[in-house]
């Protein structure tokens, strides 16, 4: 304790004076403010931990909520590069303009091809006819028997399976030289051999379409996109021309580098039709950083919520434990004001507690809230995404909470009257 002189002021004037008996009234600075909030907190440990737990759960969870959600939508947005980001349709009209050939030939493809960028590209024909055309097992018809199955017939470059992300399961798609000999070869969707009752192509089954039979010479499986094709029939492009007069590209399916999909969004429609690209219409995936920033708002959404009840139920604890500190120590703060303590003194001792403990749970919960998100994303194989601000920030965050509870308690004891303190 530290001590000032203050000179009483005189009734008749006004003005100060020093009297023979002069009031001494004791002040505190910071240090000694903080010294004995500090021995206040440490004379109750037990309590003090208790009531710190509350803080720490409540910033643990945010840092948890926070680090997660940065991590979890990095995460899926990098499953989306992989996948969807690097996927590009180009959609050709079905009509081109009167006098003029199709917009989009069979061999564009190759100037797609040839893009920075590009990582494989192929081109598909299909039409509302042979959307859903029968296609038998046999050409025996047996009374009671079910032999065929309806199902899309469509035309594809030899590119096809590179294209759609996609494996033989059996057999080769057909090749170059097929194309060239028009061959009536077919390519089948797993699950469309599954209906045919096909899943070997060792023996060269056979197909009939439209009374005509076709050599099953492999059978597409997992496709990753255009995942109609799983439950299609697919045939060379000279082929289909000559027997289902399926000439014209419809679409044009690309996949790309990551990074590259914008840019060959823009130039692939110019290589594939010079000068009419406007007729031409594509589909680019939409921006990783608006995904990210999508995903990141979502999942934050979600279990932001959760943070700051539990940091409501902390600042809870604080407040109540520091109320009840208050009317356990009334003895202790009478005799502080009756030995001239100010309120102001008073009020700033407790609100430095509790803002003391708020701190410690911000510290605290922050490196544990900073450990699980390490711990999730190791256990995941994920690449944990901190935040440095948000390790600072936590405990300034903690402190904030125990200065707001603390507010009540302290100017309910500031208020208290030495006379009546002491004698309760």
């Amino acid at each position: 304790m530290r001590s000032r002189t203050c000179l009483p002021r005189t009734a008749a004037s006004g003005a100060t004076t020093r009297a023979e008996g002069n009031v001494e009234r004791p002040w505190m600075d910071f240090r000694d403010l903080w010294s004995e909030a500090l021995a206040g907190v440490l004379a109750r440990p037990t309590r003090s931990a208790l009531t710190t737990l509350g803080t720490v759960l409540g910033i643990t969870t945010l840092v948890i909520t926070i680090g997660i959600s940065s991590t979890a939508g990095n995460q899926i947005v990098g499953r989306f590069d992989a996948l969807t980001a690097t996927s590009v349709t180009v959609g050709v009209p079905s009509v081109a303009a009167a006098g003029s050939g199709p917009l989009v030939d069979w061999s564009d493809v190759d100037a797609v091809r040839r893009l920075a960028g590009v990582e494989s590209v192929a081109a598909i024909a299909d039409s509302k006819e042979t959307a859903s055309v029968e296609v038998r097992a046999h050409d025996v018809v047996a009374p009671g028997e079910v032999s065929g199955q309806t199902m899309a017939v469509v035309a594809a470059s030899p590119t096809l399976p590179a294209a759609v992300r996609g494996g033989m399961t059996a057999g080769r798609f057909f090749d170059d030289g097929d194309i060239a000999r028009h061959d009536r070869v077919a390519v089948l969707g797993d699950q469309a051999a599954r209906l045919l009752g096909i899943d070997s192509v060792e023996d060269a089954p056979a197909v009939f379409l439209r009374g005509q039979a076709y050599t099953v010479i492999g059978i597409l499986g997992s496709v990753e996109r255009e995942q109609q094709l799983a439950t299609a029939m697919i045939l060379p492009p000279t082929t289909a021309a000559d027997r289902m007069g399926l000439e014209t590209v419809t679409r044009v399916l690309i996949n790309t580098s990551l990074g590259a999909a914008h840019q060959v969004a823009h130039q692939a429609p110019i290589a594939l039709a010079p000068g009419a690209d406007a007729s031409l219409t594509v589909t680019a995936p939409a921006d990783p950083a608006k995904a990210r920033k999508g995903v990141q708002g979502d999942v934050n959404g979600l279990f932001l919520v959760l943070g700051l009840v539990s940091l409501l139920v902390g600042a809870i604890g604080i407040a109540n434990v520091t109320l009840v500190t208050v009317i356990e120590r009334v003895g202790e703060i009478g005799l502080r004001r009756a030995l001239g303590a100010s309120r102001r003194q008073v009020a700033g001792q407790l609100l430095v507690e509790s803002t003391t403990i708020g701190l410690l749970g911000g510290v605290v919960g922050a490196a544990l809230g900073m450990v699980v998100v390490v711990a999730v994303a190791a256990v995941k194989e994920w690449t944990p995404v901190l935040d440095v601000r948000l390790a600072l920030g936590a405990p300034v965050a903690g402190a904030l909470v125990g200065l707001l509870a603390g507010l009540y308690p302290s100017l309910r004891a500031s208020r208290m009257e030495p006379v009546d303190a002491l004698r309760s």
